[in-house]
């Protein structure tokens, strides 16, 4: 679970903007907010983003895609780090892009993560294990030089890592790749309790909904059902794997990259068809994701291609196999949707918001982040005030993070749609065009 997170000089935000999920002392839907007893403190399994366009909501998701993808991948030998400043003040472009993410890790353990880089090296970085009454500092990196907590001092491996670490690469990244386990916990967060997931991205592990003894075969199809989308189940067809339409390197690229009894997913242009492709006694086998719907004058199906489906109906079976997997209850992921609401019917992602939270307890470890333009879901019957959350432009550009809770006037009784729009909790386009957008000559 996400603790905190702050972000310094990243795209749009200049200043330092923490987004906090420690919930705060209101009792509201208080039953399903999950509490960690040990260090005596409640995280919130769900918060939505709101914000007018290029407030700063996709920088937000932007910013922890690429935390988890600089330490789980890292870089080349001589790679750039992609970091992008804040382009609206000329002294940023030479101070470094800072991050720091606090976490509850799967064993328990609350790690803060912090580092702070440019685009040709790793300047800073801090890893600290927190428990219920003290920090523990594990490591600490500064100007080319890592002090180690004593109690690590004694592996001379960990020192050889650190010296074989390369300007442009993360300690804890290189540790965990030389094999040493020190640091994995929080390596493990990163790269299996995180999930990101676009506008335009399509939910990685859907793979198990092609097989019908698998458990979330019937699930997914029996909520398709009942989400209105006219599709009777999925199904999966297979297909020469050199049918598919992909460009020849990335064909390469699967035929190198996937290892003997994985499964990956790729989506094929133009069409935006879903293949699942594995890897068995060293061969590629392909299926191809397809709907079926039932005729109304008999109990028979019918095929449907996924260019025949609705883009609404697209990106249900997109988002489905996210929302099924953090809504279960041994599920510690973490998603981060952006614009969760992109071709969805605002009644229908009101009911995937409130199914994942009616799966919620004080026993819970999964979370659900998004950003929205929704304002049906802006609604205390629904979400907590320190749930929901608003990103601002500011005057010099830069973009600026608040909670609901931080407002003094918004009651636990209060319509809060009606505070948002009328722009009084800030957030919304400020829209200077009155005139027509075109007149006659």
């Amino acid at each position: 679970m996400i603790i905190n997170f702050s972000v310094q000089n990243w795209m749009s935000f200049k200043d330092l903007a923490t987004f906090s999920l420690v919930a705060t002392k209101e009792r509201q839907h208080g039953e399903r907010v999950p509490k960690l007893k040990k260090f005596q403190t409640r995280v919130l399994p769900v918060a939505s983003i709101y914000g007018g366009n290029a407030s700063g909501k996709t920088n937000l998701f932007k910013a922890l895609g690429f935390m988890k993808q600089f330490v789980v991948r890292g870089t080349s030998l001589e790679g750039a780090i992609f970091v992008e400043p804040f382009k609206l003040n000329l002294s940023c472009a030479n101070e470094p892009s800072r991050f720091s993410l606090t976490v509850l890790t799967s064993d328990e353990s609350i790690y803060e993560y912090s580092f702070a880089v440019n685009r040709k090296s790793v300047i800073e970085e801090r890893l600290v294990l927190v428990s219920s009454s003290s920090e523990k500092v594990l490591f600490a990196r500064k100007e080319g030089k890592v002090e180690l907590h004593p109690s690590l001092e004694e592996n001379p491996r960990l020192q050889f890592a650190f010296e074989g670490t390369r300007d442009n690469q993360l300690f804890l990244t290189n540790s965990v790749h030389q094999k040493l386990n020190e640091f994995r916990p929080i390596y493990d967060w990163f790269a299996l309790q995180l999930e990101l997931v676009a506008p335009d991205s399509r939910f990685e592990s859907f793979e198990q909904f092609f097989q019908e003894n698998h458990p979330l075969y019937s699930r997914m199809n029996l909520t398709l059902s009942q989400l209105d989308t006219g599709i009777d189940q999925l199904g999966g067809e297979l297909v020469p794997f050199e049918n598919i339409p992909l460009p020849e390197q990335l064909r390469q690229k699967l035929v190198e990259d996937v290892k003997e009894g994985q499964s990956v997913r790729i989506v094929a242009e133009p069409l935006n068809e879903r293949y699942a492709v594995s890897k068995v006694n060293g061969e590629l086998i392909a299926k191809k994701l397809v709907t079926y719907h039932r005729r109304a004058d008999s109990d028979s199906v019918v095929k449907f291609e996924m260019s025949n489906e609705s883009d609404g109906s697209q990106r249900v079976i997109d988002l489905l196999p996210a929302f099924l997997d953090v809504s279960s209850q041994a599920s510690k992921k973490v998603f981060i949707i952006d614009e969760v609401d992109r071709s969805l019917h605002t009644l229908l992602t009101r009911q995937l918001v409130s199914g994942f939270l009616a799966s919620c307890s004080e026993d819970s470890r999964s979370q659900l982040l998004f950003t929205t333009h929704d304002v049906l879901l802006m609604d205390q019957d629904l979400l907590r005030r320190d749930e929901m959350w608003v990103l601002e432009r500011s005057l010099d550009g830069s973009s600026k993070l608040a909670s609901f809770s931080e407002f003094k006037d918004v009651r636990y009784d209060k319509d809060i749609r009606k505070s948002y729009l009328q722009g009084r909790l800030g957030g919304i386009p400020k829209i200077l065009l009155s005139t027509p957008l075109a007149t006659e000559a």
